[in-house]
């Protein structure tokens, strides 16, 4: 396989599984197994190109909530309920918790698991969760109504469920942050998918920025194969454009019940090509 075709292909496994509740991460180190490991910098192009597509598809949204602090005497419309001031301080918030413990895990030491297994356990257990939370967020949203409001206990467990993603390889930033709001606040699945998809813009800049910091004050950035990284960017960006775009579209009227499916048939299939072979 040419390095072009499988930097192409990364991109696209980047695109797609960013922001659905299937684990990007997981995915990509499961995929450079067989497709060869690739350098940080080619990780952080990616991911910023995924970052890119949720900036056009939420550009409105982005404009009015800095509007709102530009203009803060002119009226605005209300973001699901709440004034955009408000829903812009719950994301600043949530943003806020996940930086300071993520700087809090990095000083720790942590690093990403090499083996597939505990990726792929993860994936499955994952899967368990977002079953068992949906039932129960279904249960609140028939006792409770349609709330749309995100709440400031929503906005900090969201930043923390961030960092427990990013700990944990194959939970996936999207389904626990979509989740999180759905069990403790929203129950309007839009709302809550969108909070998480406005969060994790800032977040992944801010992860995206600071390892390309680190990479250049070690001196890592020379020696790019800066083609296959712009191939793969791209991908990424146009893949997750549509990814994200049919996403919205499926959640109005379908459960993510068909994600945990996924997340189980993944899992199992990795867990039995990982296993070891039985002694003859």
């Amino acid at each position: 396989m040419t390095e072009f075709l499988a930097a192409l292909l990364l991109g696209i496994i980047e695109g797609i599984t960013e922001f659905l509740p299937i684990s990007s991460t997981g995915h990509l180190l499961i995929a450079e197994r067989w497709l060869g490991h690739r350098s940080d910098l080619f990780n952080i192009a990616i991911q910023a190109g995924a970052i890119l597509a949720v900036v056009l598809i939420y550009r409105q949204r982005l404009w009015q909530l800095a509007d709102a602090f530009l203009h803060p005497a002119k009226a605005q419309t209300t973001v699901h309920g709440q004034a955009p001031r408000d829903y812009a301080w719950k994301l600043a918030a949530a943003f806020g918790v996940t930086a300071v413990l993520g700087v809090i895990v990095k000083k720790l030491g942590f690093e990403l698991p090499e083996d597939v297994a505990p990726i792929a356990w993860a994936l499955v257990i994952g899967a368990i969760w977002m079953v068992i939370a949906e039932q129960l967020a279904a249960r609140r949203a028939q006792a409770l109504g349609e709330r749309t409001q995100i709440t400031w206990l929503v906005a900090i467990l969201v930043g923390v469920a961030q960092v427990v993603a990013g700990v944990f390889p194959g939970t996936s930033r999207s389904a626990s942050t979509i989740f999180v709001a759905l069990l403790f606040g929203t129950t309007n699945r839009a709302a809550a998918t969108e909070f998480a998809f406005l969060v994790g813009i800032p977040t992944m800049f801010a992860a995206t920025g600071y390892e390309l910091i680190d990479l250049a004050r070690d001196g890592q950035l020379a020696g790019e194969d800066w083609g296959s990284l712009a191939v793969a960017f791209t991908a990424s960006a146009l893949t997750a454009f549509v990814a994200v775009k049919w996403l919205l579209r499926y959640i109005q009227s379908h459960t993510f019940t068909v994600f945990a499916v996924y997340r189980v048939i993944l899992g199992v299939a990795l867990l039995l090509l990982v296993s070891p072979s039985p002694s003859h």
